[in-house]
């Protein structure tokens, strides 16, 4: 897959040990919008996707992530590349340490039935919500963003990118 940017915070020394967390997030459109999450708390929009569990193959995250966040069923014969972001920064959570995260994007369809939310108790926090937004909202939105948690911040801005560099190729 081809790598559409790289984020290197270098805040980190390259002696740390490295902790690797990669993703699968989707892009769905419909009539001209996105699909995507929003959270009304943070006021952001995000790709729907998440965290490759071991031993599952970054198609199958795709899948769940979306059931889970959105309630959307992707149709897995219509699932098709668009590139990757490598994202490395020092830990948050354990000292020492380098997160580093590659999201793989894919565009994709889903059905038109919805089966409900199956969100993890921070997602409820945020209060995901699936909407259906056009592009220029989306970029917007994110690009007002600001958050003095670095991580979630820094997830903001990669969304931001790459639904700018979507806009670019339309």
């Amino acid at each position: 897959m081809r790598r559409l940017f790289t984020i290197d915070l270098k805040d980190y020394r390259e002696d740390f040990r490295i902790f690797r967390r990669p993703s699968a997030r989707a892009i769905i459109q419909r009539e001209g919008k996105l699909r995507m999450v929003y959270s009304p708390v943070e006021k952001y929009y995000k790709f729907p996707g998440g965290g490759i569990h071991d031993n599952e193959d970054r198609i199958d995250t795709l899948i769940r992530e979306v059931r889970e966040e959105t309630g959307l069923v992707v149709i897995p014969e219509t699932v098709r590349e668009y590139g990757s972001v490598l994202r490395r920064q020092n830990s948050d959570r354990d000292e020492d340490t380098i997160f580093e995260q590659e999201n793989f994007y894919y565009f994709c369809d889903v059905s038109e039935a919805n089966i409900g939310q199956d969100l993890d108790s921070y997602e409820e926090k945020l209060e995901f919500t699936l909407r259906d937004v056009d592009i220029d909202e989306a970029i917007r939105v994110n690009d007002e963003y600001t958050s003095e948690n670095v991580f979630n911040y820094q997830m903001i801005k990669r969304e931001l990118r790459v639904l700018q560099m979507l806009k670019e190729e339309v």
